[in-house]
């Protein structure tokens, strides 16, 4: 382990993560119903509005994707612990590979079912992914939106210009901005590849997850082996 961070914490590993993501809300937007899976705030307010105006089917309809973003959190955090007992692979390697199922079924689902199945199956894995991955080598992030590297990055340049000589805050600066970058990028590469291949064009995906996945196994089987208890930043 490098500096004594294991491999899912590792900034590569939070950068292609963060460009699926990227990847997703471009995909979700462009030809699955307009709208972004990766949080869950818009939905919130979308519901309360719903019920404000007396739309009881469009309140219930949008409980589906708030109920799947709080299950993939639920079932990630008790996965999480659970999986320990195989001492075999991390919980953070063997939700890459679900997630890798996921964008297969997705890709290849026929375009006339509802755009719902889609959404609501993102809404699910960005929650588990967004649950588990939460430390880039010491710095709070996320892996499924950027809101919050946003806000990172104006408060700690702030921060900045009152001290310009603190390398932690040029570290965390540097940190949020990759991430965002990251997310941009693949946002900027699903529009292209979603004007060329339409739905299949989620199987890009499967790229930059599956140099994640190779890259846990061996971190799980060879480097990190018998470390299974260490608990990722966190936790």
């Amino acid at each position: 382990m490098k500096a004594g961070y294991l491999e899912c914490e590792r900034r590569w590993t939070f950068w292609l993560l963060i460009f699926v993501a990227g990847w997703y809300g471009a995909y979700t937007f462009a030809l699955r119903g307009g709208v972004f899976c990766n949080a869950q705030t818009a939905n919130v307010v979308l519901f309360a509005m719903a019920l404000g105006r007396r739309q009881w089917l469009s309140a219930a309809y949008l409980l589906l994707p708030i109920s799947a973003y709080l299950f993939g959190s639920f079932l990630s955090e008790w996965m999480g612990k659970g999986v320990k007992r195989l001492n075999f692979l991390r919980w953070d390697t063997l939700l890459v590979a679900l997630e890798m199922g996921m964008v297969v079924f997705l890709a290849l689902m026929p375009a006339s079912w509802p755009d719902q199945i889609c959404q609501v199956t993102l809404n699910f894995t960005c929650a588990m992914q967004f649950n588990t991955y939460r430390q880039m080598e010491g710095v709070p992030a996320a892996t499924t939106f950027v809101t919050n590297h946003i806000r990172q990055i104006g408060a700690n340049l702030a921060k900045l210009t009152r001290h310009p000589e603190d390398r932690a805050l040029r570290r965390r600066v540097k940190a949020h901005t990759s991430l965002l970058l990251c997310f941009a990028a693949g946002a900027v590469i699903s529009t292209v590849a979603c004007g060329a291949f339409a739905y299949v064009s989620l199987l890009g995906a499967l790229i930059p997850l599956a140099a994640v996945l190779i890259r846990l196994i061996h971190a799980d089987l060879f480097g990190e082996r018998g470390q299974l208890d260490l608990v990722p930043g966190g936790h």
